[in-house]
């Protein structure tokens, strides 16, 4: 990777899911699960990748790490292509890029005791003798604010927070430099939620990491994201820092969701932006805007021209052909952040 360069350039990143009928199970159809992602990562930033459910961010996230494979697209990591790599090669790359998945229970092998799972990325890659591996278990235990003595406990043991601090401890076992968060918090209690968020930005201090960190809370990616792509039916429709995205949002489906975050005030007027029909199905998504369908400043041209994502200023990008006269109806009126 030569100076300078992002730790992680995204170009075209498309996933689509093949969707089988009939007696024999023909493709009939494809899910466009993301189409034509693109952005870069640079070492220790935290993007945050943000929209509905079902906008395809966990597959993106899945499909940077192969663990979907990619449609079409390029992923570069320090300047390798991800996309193009053999199965030794990913394997290598394993120690350098991770995920946490949003259910702490699930991604953990009940059958076996925390201490094995936490060494079991040292047996993958060859990494140490048994007592160094359960010296070093213990101690990555211990970073993440669990007894060393856990491990050998098994993850039914443990409540949802601490099972998400044992996910994170395996995912830092390797020193990587990029760690995926898929939903890493959503199904924890708020509280907990806090605790687990302080800790992912304490050992990205810490160990220099780069986080993309998928979410569909808004409040919750502006605290730890130093900037934020927001995606509506599986493309980027704007990008940002957090500060200009919550200050100043441009896209009007952008505007929508940060009207919808609460405010800790009953005595506040609400400027909420309420999206009118369901979301577009994946299989047969609209033509021009997919946005335009429930966009409240859709002209005629919006269902038949694409907008591409355009820079605006200071690395920030837009998707829409009438941005400027949205972010200023935005600014005499109407969208409350």
């Amino acid at each position: 990777m030569s100076v300078g360069e992002p730790l992680l350039q995204v170009r075209g990143l498309t996933k689509h899911f093949p969707v089988r009928g009939g007696i024999f199970l023909r493709t009939v159809g494809q899910v466009h699960a993301v189409d034509d992602v693109s952005f870069d990562l640079d070492v220790g930033e935290t993007l945050g990748l943000v929209g509905e459910s079902g906008c395809g961010k966990s597959t993106v996230g899945k499909a940077l790490l192969r663990l979907y494979e990619p449609t079409s697209g390029t992923v570069l990591f320090e300047g390798r292509d991800v996309v193009a790599m053999n199965r030794a090669e990913l394997r290598r790359l394993r120690r350098d890029i991770q995920i946490v998945l949003q259910d702490p229970f699930e991604s953990l092998n009940a059958r076996h005791t925390v201490g094995k799972i936490l060494e079991e990325p040292f047996v993958i890659h060859r990494l140490g003798t048994p007592a160094e591996r359960r010296r070093w278990a213990a101690e990555l235990l211990e970073r993440v604010g669990l007894p060393a003595v856990a491990a050998n406990r098994f993850p039914h043991e443990f409540s949802g927070g601490q099972r998400q601090r044992i996910g994170i401890a395996r995912a830092i076992a390797l020193r990587p430099k990029l760690i995926v968060c898929d939903e890493a918090v959503s199904a924890l209690d708020v509280s907990i939620q806090s605790q687990i968020l302080n800790l992912l930005l304490d050992l990205q201090r810490e160990m220099n990491l780069a986080l993309i960190f998928i979410a569909h809370d808004l409040a919750v990616v502006k605290h730890v994201s130093d900037r934020i792509a927001v995606m509506y039916l599986g493309e980027v429709v704007e990008t940002a820092t957090a500060d200009d995205i919550y200050a100043a949002p441009r896209h009007p489906y952008t505007q929508a969701l940060i009207s919808a975050i609460p405010v800790p005030d009953p005595t506040a007027q609400s400027d909420r932006v309420v999206l009118v029909g369901d979301v577009p199905s994946p299989i047969d998504p609209p033509r021009g805007c997919r946005f335009h369908t429930r966009c409240r400043y859709a002209r005629d041209d919006c269902g038949h021209i694409k907008p591409a994502l355009e820079s605006v200023h200071d690395g920030a990008s837009v998707a829409c052909h009438y941005w400027e006269s949205v972010s200023e109806a935005e600014r005499l009126g109407g969208v409350g952040t």
